[in-house]
């Protein structure tokens, strides 16, 4: 699409189904951050939970469990992660999958980022989204352990006293279970998935003139 006049403004609100485990999710991030035009700060950009790996156990699975598992022989997970890393660096990420130890249940992840949404800004919320994707995929470390997304919080602005003792509690579970439930009645199969305004979704890690084409869409809508 090459009418700059249809990315002048962007959508009032994006809404985005992801994982913070799914190397899509984080390629698609930035090609929605490509696609958003220099007034993109009028955007809300609201992160919602998509867990990919729902049954995990609480303290995750080492990961070459859970590659042999998905994959079954090495060498079609070695074809699928040479595909994903060269997509990811297209688009400025270097994706390491070899320092990824343990493959983490992202439950906790989800609700720490309902947490940030509730009591910061959207840029902040974001900076937390960033971190996530960045602590899991270029530094291998396990997000699914309180005290390591405590300190990716802490890094990325907020308490870390606050966020450790959120993790402790209950707080924003409901949340993430209430659209666990809506993202299946919805009939989402897989992220990331962006809806514009309510009006109009895209689905999968889409080049930026695609995304654009959604926004003006749902301009007209």
């Amino acid at each position: 699409m090459n009418d700059s006049s249809a990315t002048a403004i962007p959508p009032r609100t994006i809404d985005v189904l992801s994982d913070v485990v799914c190397p899509w999710c984080y390629i698609g991030k930035r090609q929605l951050e490509s696609a958003l035009p220099a007034a993109a700060d009028r955007a809300h950009v609201r992160w919602h939970p998509f867990e990919l790996n729902p049954d995990l156990p609480r303290e995750g699975i080492p990961r070459r469990q859970y590659v042999e598992t998905k994959f079954g022989a090495r060498g079609r997970a070695d074809e699928v992660y040479a595909r994903v890393r060269a997509a990811g660096e297209n688009v400025g990420l270097r994706l390491d999958f070899e320092r990824i130890v343990r493959q983490p249940n992202t439950f906790d992840a989800h609700r720490l980022i309902a947490w940030a949404q509730s009591r910061s800004d959207a840029t902040m919320a974001d900076r937390l989204v960033e971190a996530l994707f960045r602590a899991f995929f270029v530094d291998g470390r396990d997000i699914g352990h309180r005290d390591e997304l405590a300190d990716i919080a802490a890094a990325s602005g907020f308490e870390r006293l606050e966020a450790r003792s959120m993790l402790d509690s209950d707080e924003a579970a409901a949340d993430v279970m209430e659209m666990r439930r809506r993202v299946r009645e919805m009939g989402v199969g897989g992220v990331p998935f962006f809806i514009f305004d309510g009006k109009v979704a895209v689905s999968g890690a889409q080049p930026p003139d695609v995304l654009q084409e959604a926004m003006a869409q749902a301009r007209g809508a």
